[in-house]
């Protein structure tokens, strides 16, 4: 074998792995969307009459909230409205330099403050809460965001959901445009769309657990109660999804309750938004990647190696990213050396791909996405590239909250 051919089929062994390991990912993701597209499997009546308790539990919704005083009377009014008995709200005013504990208690819901510069981040304001109600033990404990809005019946329809399975519970989480949206804005509402609500509906829909969204998180209280949720992580929730599922306790996905909150309309906002959304979930996709797969080894739980895979499957724009230019390379290999496996393998990848994509916009998108704006896609992706180098060089690490509109 001459030096030529040798470096042919090392790079032809390589594409083909790279492409390879691209075509597992996009047959995951279509999978995934596929399976979204069957109906859900909802609680029988049976299983909502186990027990009376479940009618009824001791519920606490703990509501973090750091300088939130434009949005907080909104979201704990909406709160309040949808209250049943047994139900409570606790606001945990966290490092607040503004009105924004004043502002919850004229809504006449629980207030309490903290204070510690040295420990940021909302999983520290969420264990100072859970400490606080750790004396009265509810049943369930729901964690929702001060800028959501929650639709009637959520808090309990997860409630109860999180009783009959005794597992965490996530919402169908969905992000909607800004007041004066553009197609990036429209785009971005579609990936946040088939992140939380497509490919959690698929999972679910296989028996696998789902990822944890931040927001409309429901947790059976013996089961909050044994794990650290104090973390300044910049995604917490992911983190904490994964932590549960690797002691046992798998989240499920929960369709039918539905949490509402808003893109940002100014477009740094937008941008330090999506930073700590995509780098937070590319640092746990590195850290628990890992993790999972030992654990399943371990554990010889196959939803573990899963859920693996599952994370794997990096945010749609960079998942396109790799596929272009993994096309991209595999076309010049081809024309130099006239070897196709590779470009072959890419080819499929890339059908997969848009098919899933095709799939999930035609099904839960269709009418708030129109065609011509799906089709400014790679414009949303060029946006994104910056985004993504940054992340090589200076990854965010720290919590940075969203300025609100």
């Amino acid at each position: 074998m001459s030096i030529v051919q040798f470096v042919h089929l090392s790079v032809e062994v390589f594409l083909s792995i790279a492409a390879s390991g691209l075509f597992i990912l996009a047959l995951v993701l279509l999978v995934e969307c596929i399976a979204a597209l069957f109906p859900t499997i909802r609680l029988t009546e049976k299983e909502k009459t186990l027990d009376e308790l479940l009618l009824n539990p001791k519920v606490a919704i703990l509501v973090p909230a750091h300088n939130e005083e434009n949005v907080i009377s909104s979201t704990l009014t909406n709160l309040i409205s949808t209250l049943k008995p047994q139900q409570q709200i606790v606001t945990i005013a966290d490092n607040c330099s503004d009105a924004t504990a004043e502002i919850a208690r004229m809504t006449g819901v629980k207030v309490i403050e903290r204070q510690d510069l040295e420990r940021l981040g909302k999983g520290y304001a969420l264990d100072y809460g859970l400490q606080h109600i750790a004396n009265i033990a509810p049943d369930v404990v729901v964690f929702i965001d001060a800028d959501c809005q929650v639709e009637r019946d959520a808090i309990a329809i997860l409630s109860e959901t999180a009783m009959v399975t005794g597992k965490p519970v996530q919402a169908n989480y969905l992000m909607e445009k800004p007041s004066q949206p553009n197609p990036k804005s429209s785009i971005s509402a579609f990936a946040f769309k088939v992140k939380n609500l497509v490919r959690s509906r698929g999972m679910s829909r296989l028996g696998l657990p789902c990822l944890l969204a931040g927001t409309g998180m429901a947790f059976p209280w013996s089961v909050i109660d044994s794990i650290d949720v104090a973390s300044s992580d910049i995604v917490e929730d992911m983190k904490l999804g994964l932590d549960l599922s690797i002691v046992g306790h798998s989240p499920v996905f929960c369709p039918e309750a539905r949490v509402i909150g808003n893109l940002p309309q100014n477009a740094e906002a937008a941008k330090s938004q999506r930073t700590r959304w995509e780098h937070g979930h590319l640092q746990t996709l590195l850290t628990y990647v890992p993790k999972l797969v030992l654990a399943g080894i371990k554990q010889k739980r196959s939803e573990l190696f899963i859920s693996a895979l599952d994370l794997c499957i990096p945010p749609l724009s960079l998942l396109v990213v790799f596929w272009v230019s993994i096309m991209f390379v595999s076309l010049l290999f081809y024309l130099v050396t006239s070897l196709w496996i590779p470009l072959a393998i890419a080819a499929i990848a890339g059908c997969a791909i848009a098919v899933a994509i095709l799939i999930s916009w035609a099904k839960f998108a269709r009418s708030d996405l129109p065609l011509r704006e799906l089709l400014s896609v790679p414009i949303y992706i060029l946006w994104k590239i910056p985004l993504y180098l940054k992340f090589l060089i200076q990854p965010q690490k720290s919590w940075i909250r969203t300025k609100r509109d």
